[in-house]
């Protein structure tokens, strides 16, 4: 119909970003990084791994910010960006982020650590954002879970408890991140709890192998999406992302 808005979209990107280094941590790659994430052109950027302060490395190789690395990435582009600070030891901290173009208008750090000793400190991400075209926040959670399975299902509770609690059920919900599910239980479990649907899965039937970033075997990164009208994978090329982290991202292109 002639005069009818166009539909408001998302394009997301998601990547573990170990700490700005690559496999090994050889090398230290974050504007490598920064430029690769910018050719994505993604509206909102969900990251795990990133560090906060950390002024003890401020020495370390060719390229080293001491800036906090959500900063550094988010530059320019991204002018809206939110933190959540998960591990913090003598030389800093690190945790998820998410970098926004449009408003941040609400956000919170749930942790979700399972061992008491924090060996493996976890955390979602919980943010609302202000998308033009909507009349309601937009909701999007970066999810880091843990390697052990015992501990990842307890952490998919808590999940299912925050959005279940804290999101209205026809608001867009985007969850994306690191969920080291490498037996594919977490499909079945966030379907059934609060209605998510994972976007390669919908789209090829699996989720898609990001780990190891050189040659991917394992399908630990995923997008979920809740309340979209559609959504689609983006395909990324393999390089130069294959030698920028541990992990290989993942992009979609969202339809609100």
């Amino acid at each position: 119909m002639p005069g009818t808005q166009p539909l408001p979209k998302l394009r997301v990107l998601t990547v573990n970003i170990h700490k700005g280094f690559n496999l090994f941590n050889r090398r230290f790659v974050l504007p490598e990084l920064r430029d690769a994430v910018r050719a994505v052109d993604a509206d909102v950027v969900f990251l795990q791994e990133v560090l906060g302060e950390y002024p003890h490395r401020a020495a370390f190789g060719t390229g080293w910010t001491p800036a906090p690395h959500y900063e550094f990435l988010a530059d320019e582009i991204w002018p809206q960006f939110a933190y959540g600070r998960n591990a913090v030891h003598q030389q800093g901290d690190h945790g998820n982020a998410v970098l926004s173009k449009y408003p941040i208008v609400g956000q919170r750090n749930v942790d979700v650590s399972v061992d008491a000793h924090r060996h493996e400190a976890r955390g979602l991400l919980h943010c609302q954002l202000a998308v033009p075209g909507q009349d309601e926040p937009v909701h999007a959670i970066s999810v880091h879970l843990g390697l052990a399975e015992a501990h990842r299902l307890h952490q998919l509770e808590l999940l299912c408890r925050l959005v279940d609690e804290c999101i209205p059920r026809d608001a867009p919900l985007v969850v994306a991140g690191d969920f080291n599910d490498w037996r594919d239980r977490a499909h079945r479990v966030l379907q059934k709890c609060v209605g998510l649907q994972e976007v390669f899965v919908q789209a090829y039937g699996r989720a898609a192998r990001t780990f190891p970033a050189r040659m991917p075997l394992l399908r630990l990164d995923r997008i979920y999406v809740r309340a979209a009208r559609s959504h689609r994978p983006v395909a990324l090329p393999r390089q130069p992302w294959a030698r920028l982290s541990d992990h290989a991202p993942l992009a979609a292109e969202i339809v609100l």
